[in-house]
Formats: structure tokens, C-alpha cells, sequence
């Protein structure tokens, strides 16, 4: 197991589990057996994508300023997607009567979204060309930014604030491009049957799920963005290019037969990514081909290649003028056409809300999570008896296991044991492919054992104040490196505030939030030790310090074993109106919140265990007043008082390492 570079080591344990989940892939043989696969997988994406709303709030679009250009006429537009969420677009309208196709633009990660020269270029092509364009800011991108100026960064922990909810970045933006369907259709211009999309980079990603899920889209051009899911594994990609445990049930060749039997160009270039490669997309569409074929349309589906870098340059825009004449004009055969000639704006021009004149209620993606995070919590009432109890904790012991990806089969450990005096290290296998390294010290009386998590230090939390504190009471402490974290960190793991980015974003691929996986970790050494020391004591406590509070408080809550817990400086709620600060993505298991409950609902699952929650932190990192302490895990409180345990639960703003310790043994 152990390789020559350790920091490769959870990559490859994810590689392999991607393959193990789509070794048997094979396309379907009839038309009929593709139709009934069709609507399943149909169902499992929109699953992992979060959903879509039953009902559609009203557009209400409104044009906020106008310029004529030669040839066409470009309009600012405000469109409401869900109830009260703004969405800002550009309208490149051509001259001349009568109805247009019409052809969505969607940006890639370019700062200025729908101003940046790069996307500009194709809506005013499309535009001479005699297309009605519609180029739409995503949430959290362009004029939609935490912050009014353009360049913000939608990923990371902005868009961590979705998946406690059980909604993604992807599943929102393609929503909100289906609603831009809704709206071209509403426009007296458009011919609402001649619709197609395109978009490049992360406009790509957007543009190939829109195109699988929004059958009114005829024509489907995705550029520098398709490749497989598996080449995903190893690279650093925005969030809203993860679909949550997509790679349990297909590949990208899988979403792009959604696309079948409509028209789809993938555009790929030379010198761009792995992840976005030619070879990469030359597997998918390959993949999908037969699915073109079963439909008697296997000339619907074609790969464009260019010697370029990632980009969407002038040869790729006339590729897909060519695709999009012939199968929205019904004209030409598909071949290049020539660019007219076009001028690029100032991005201010083209802004809904130039300078800072955006209005101050305009919701923020991070707020639109809060905003869903609440509605759900709302739903929760604080129990106020043993059985309403009893209710809530059946059903949210049930659904825990699910939405932390459930967990493997208990394997052979492997365990190695070095020990030196009262001190082991121990080397042990969670399960095949994953190492993970602890230290034991051994307390003069062994009056119990209590694990110290801590995801940045790791075993060296042995030096923390409350590890010394509960060896001076006689405890066992242990302290470990969980798996990617330590030696077996992936190195260029940290992506803006996210220390952990690229391991929590493979660990959604294959549909095991990290959270889950460290919890098994943890249930896992506990059981090493028990073996090597021949019983665990009979007291076991779990320590979580900081993000690692809430592995705590899960494998707490899961393992008869634990009896006590304690949290230090941990985060206190998923529900935060900007993004997490001092957090880790790997904590942020899609959905919990949703089918779970928040921080206080998982610490309840800890009654009637001795349970003690110090100096806990919001998400933007600041520490709760004793006030607002108590007022977030009333919940908790509720749950340990239903079970005649409300004097083991100790809630605390400001205990120190020795009060932590002395409130955890008793």
C-alpha cells in the first residue's frame, strides 16, 4: 500500500474506486432498453444535482438600458429565475422582422462572465449571423457577486455553502438556464422550436447538462470542457463542475447520450487540460455514438479539434456557426462558417448595474443558501417530549449513513504496532488502498481513551493542551492522520479558502463526502486499538478540534463504543450568509442539513452521552456570544432533556484546555 510519494496515495484509492464503480459500462442495445435507461439515469442526475423546483416563480424580466449596434441591438436585462433571485443578461437582438433562432451563451471561468471579450465575440457573430442571443451571468459569477465588481470567484466555499442544503452549484445553474429557455420563448422574436447552447470551460459543463436535461435546446456545443469524470480525478476543477456521486451510476459519455438524438458538437483543443483533453472526449463521444446510431442520427453527434490552448477562439466560434445554421436554419452542412466582422464593447456597457448601482437587496449566492438552509430547518420542530424524540432520532440515524455515502465492509487492518514505552505508533488500512497513521500514549491508570482529531495537525495534536490535559488525568490519548490529511495530504490540495478542496471534490465523484470517509477512519482505529490493547476501556472519548469537530461529533453519535465527546472552536451551524471561513470542504456533506438536521440536530444524536460544545465558531469564523451559544443548540438541549440527560450536555463560550478536560472525564 505505502507508495513513493505518499501525497499521491487517497488519489489513487479514489481512481480505483471510480473504476471499480463503471468497469461494466456498455451502451445499450436497442432503442427500447436505452429509453428505460434513459429515464433512469435522467432521475439520478437531477437527484445529484439537487433538484428543481416543482413550481416556477415568475420571470418578470425588465430591460434597464439599450444600444443599437450594426446589424443587431443589444439589451440589459434583469430576469427573475426563483422567488426573488435575479439573474443579469444581454440580449443581442438582429435586425430585420420576423421570428430568429435563438442560441444561449453561457460563460466559462473568464472574470468578466457575460462582459468578457471571449464571450462577447460569439454572441455578436451568432448575432450578424441572424441569431437572437441571450449571454446570462451564473449565480455567483459577473454582476452576481458576493461583492458589485465583476471578477469574483464562484467557487470553493462560496459555493460550499450550497451542499449542507442538498443543492449544487451545477444543479442551480442549469435551472437557471432552462428558465432562459422560458424566457427566449417568451420573446416575440424568437422561434421558440429553434433553440441551441453553447458555452466554453465551466460554460461547457453548463452547456452539456443543460443540453442533457432541457430537451428544448435542438443544438448542443460545449467547448474545452468535455472529458470523462475520471480524468476529473487528479485535477483542480471549479465547483460547479462537480455533479455528487455522478460516478456511481454513469460517465460523461452517459449524459451526453441525454443529448441523443439532437444535435451535439464537443469542441476540444490540443494544448488544454487533461481533464478537457482530446483523447479524454474522444472516449466520451465515442461512448455515445451508438446511442446517435440506435435513433438513426449518428450524424447529429461530432467532435470538432483545434490546435489551441483552452480557449473558444475564432476557428471554434465558425465551427460552431457551421453546427448551429444547420441545425437551427436547417441551412448549410454543417461546416465552418465565416466570422462577420465585430468590435468588442467595454464590459460596462454591457452591465446591468454598472459601478456599485447594484441594489443592496440583491441576494448573493452564499445567502441564497442560508435563505434554503432556514426554510429547511424550519420544518424541524425542537422536540419537546421522549417520543417526539425517539421520532426524529430513528429517522435521522437512518439517513445519516446514506448521506455520508454509507460505509464500507469492515476488511482485514493490516495493523502494524511500533511501540517505545508508553508510546505506539500504529499503521492501519480503513479499507484497501487507504492508509492511516496514529499515536497512542498510554496514561499511568488507563482510566479511559479519548481520540484527539485535528485535520490540519494531525498526530502532532499530541501537543495540544487538551491531549496534555487528559494525559494528566490517566487517559490513553490517541491522535491520528486521518486519510488525506498528514503525509498523505494531496499536495496543491488548497484552493482558495478551502484547504481540502481537490480530495472533497474526487471524494463527490464517487459519492463518499470525506466526512463520512473520516468517520470511518475513526471507527476504524478504534477498532486497532481495541485489538492491540485486547478491549477498549470501558470510557471512550472523541475529541474534535476545530473542522474536525464535526467528525467528532458524527462518529460519535454512530459508534455504541463512544460514550463522551467534546468539541473545540467548532463550527457551530451550516448556515451561513458568506462563505465559510476557517472551514474545510470536506465537512460539507451534500444534503445533510436537508435530510439530517444542522450542527445542533448531529450533536443531538450524541444523547445521552456526556457531550461538551466549547467556544464554537458561525461560518464566517467569528466565535458565538454565550447568548448565541445557546440559542443555536436549543435543539440540542431539547433532544438531551427528552432523554433525561440535559445535565451531560455542557455548553460553554469559554473553556479552557483543563475545562475541556475536566468536563469530559467527570
Amino acid at each position: 500500500m505505502p507508495q513513493s510519494d505518499p501525497s499521491r496515495e487517497f488519489l489513487s484509492f479514489v481512481q480505483q474506486q471510480a473504476l471499480q464503480m463503471r468497469k461494466d459500462d456498455a451502451p445499450s442495445k436497442s432503442l427500447e432498453q436505452w429509453k428505460s435507461q434513459r429515464l433512469r439515469l435522467r432521475r439520478q442526475l437531477i437527484r445529484s444535482l439537487g433538484g428543481f423546483p416543482r413550481e416556477h416563480a415568475p420571470l418578470n424580466p425588465r430591460v434597464v438600458g439599450e444600444f443599437q449596434r450594426d446589424g443587431y441591438r443589444v439589451q440589459r436585462i434583469v430576469l427573475q429565475t426563483r422567488p426573488g433571485i435575479e439573474m443579469t443578461a444581454n440580449a443581442y437582438v438582429p435586425a430585420g422582422g420576423g421570428k430568429h433562432p435563438a442560441v444561449l451563451c453561457v460563460h466559462g471561468h473568464w472574470r468578466g462572465a457575460k462582459q468578457e471579450p471571449t464571450v462577447q465575440r460569439r454572441c455578436m457573430g451568432l448575432a450578424k449571423l441572424g441569431f437572437f442571443v441571450l449571454a446570462v451571468d451564473a449565480f455567483g459569477a459577473g454582476e452576481r457577486g458576493i461583492g458589485k465588481a465583476l471578477g469574483e470567484y464562484h467557487g470553493e466555499m462560496v459555493a460550499g455553502t450550497l451542499w449542507p442544503t442538498g443543492l449544487s452549484l451545477a444543479g442551480l445553474q442549469v435551472y437557471e438556464n432552462m428558465r432562459a429557455v422560458d424566457y427566449l420563448q417568451s420573446r416575440p422574436e424568437v422561434d421558440g422550436d429553434k433553440i441551441g447552447v453553447t458555452g466554453t470551460s465551466g460554460g461547457g459543463n453548463q452547456t452539456m447538462y443543460a443540453g442533457a436535461l432541457e430537451e428544448r435546446f435542438k443544438c448542443v456545443v460545449p467547448a474545452c470542457s468535455v472529458g470523462t469524470y475520471q480524468s476529473y480525478l487528479g485535477a483542480a476543477c471549479c465547483m460547479c463542475e462537480v455533479t455528487p456521486g455522478a460516478m456511481t451510476y454513469t460517465e460523461e459519455a452517459g449524459v451526453l447520450a441525454l443529448v441523443a438524438p439532437r444535435a451535439l458538437m464537443l469542441i476540444n483543443a490540443s494544448r488544454d487540460a487533461f481533464q478537457f483533453s482530446i483523447g479524454e472526449a474522444k472516449k466520451s463521444i465515442d461512448n455515445a455514438r451508438p446511442i446517435f446510431r440506435l435513433y438513426g442520427r449518428a450524424e447529429n453527434a461530432r467532435h470538432a479539434t483545434f490546435e489551441s490552448k483552452h480557449d473558444y477562439n475564432q476557428p471554434m466560434r465558425e465551427a460552431m456557426y457551421g453546427w448551429m445554421t444547420l441545425h437551427l436554419k436547417g441551412e448549410g452542412d454543417g461546416e465552418p462558417i465565416a466570422e462577420p466582422k465585430i468590435q468588442d464593447e467595454d464590459p460596462e456597457t454591457l452591465r446591468c448595474f454598472p459601478d456599485d448601482s447594484r441594489p443592496a437587496t440583491f441576494v448573493t449566492l452564499p445567502q441564497f443558501a442560508a435563505q434554503q438552509a432556514r426554510q429547511l430547518l424550519a420544518r424541524r420542530a425542537i422536540p419537546d417530549h421522549a417520543e417526539g424524540w425517539d421520532a426524529n432520532n430513528t429517522l435521522m440515524r437512518e439517513s445519516l449513513p446514506r448521506v455520508l455515502g454509507r460505509f464500507p465492509k469492515p476488511t482485514a487492518l493490516g495493523a502494524k504496532v511500533k511501540t517505545d514505552g508508553k508510546t505506539s505508533r500504529l499503521t492501519i488500512a480503513p479499507e484497501p488502498g487507504v492508509r492511516v497513521e496514529a499515536t497512542l500514549r498510554k496514561g499511568e491508570k488507563k482510566r479511559g481513551l479519548a481520540v484527539v482529531l485535528d485535520l490540519d495537525r494531525g498526530r502532532a495534536a499530541e501537543t495540544d493542551p487538551v491531549a496534555k490535559e487528559l494525559l494528566a488525568a490517566q487517559w490513553d490519548v490517541a491522535t491520528v492522520d486521518l486519510r488525506a490529511t498528514g503525509e498523505t495530504a494531496n499536495k496543491g490540495d488548497k484552493i482558495g479558502r478551502a484547504p481540502d478542496h481537490n480530495s472533497a471534490e474526487w471524494s463527490m465523484w464517487i459519492g463518499r463526502p470525506l466526512l463520512g470517509q473520516w468517520a470511518w477512519d475513526v471507527r476504524r482505529l478504534l477498532d486497532a486499538i481495541g485489538a492491540e490493547a485486547g478491549g477498549l476501556p470501558e470510557s471512550v472519548a472523541l475529541v474534535g478540534i476545530g473542522p474536525a469537530s464535526l467528525v467528532a461529533l458524527v462518529a460519535a453519535a454512530l459508534d455504541r463504543r463512544v460514550d463522551r465527546a467534546a468539541t473545540l472552536g467548532g463550527l457551530a451551524s451550516f448556515v451561513s450568509d458568506v462563505p465559510y471561513v476557517n472551514q474545510r470542504l470536506g465537512i460539507m456533506a451534500p444534503g445533510i442539513l436537508r435530510d439530517v438536521g444542522d450542527v445542533p440536530q448531529l450533536a443531538a444524536l450524541c444523547a445521552p452521552k456526556r457531550l461538551v460544545i466549547a467556544n464554537s465558531v458561525a461560518g464566517s469564523g467569528e466565535k458565538l456570544s454565550d447568548k448565541q451559544l445557546r440559542a443555536n443548540y436549543r435543539w440540542t438541549s431539547a433532544a438531551f432533556k427528552a432523554r433525561q440527560a440535559r445535565p451531560r450536555l455542557h455548553l460553554s463560550t469559554e473553556m479552557d484546555a483543563a475545562e475541556v478536560a475536566k468536563t469530559l472525564v467527570g
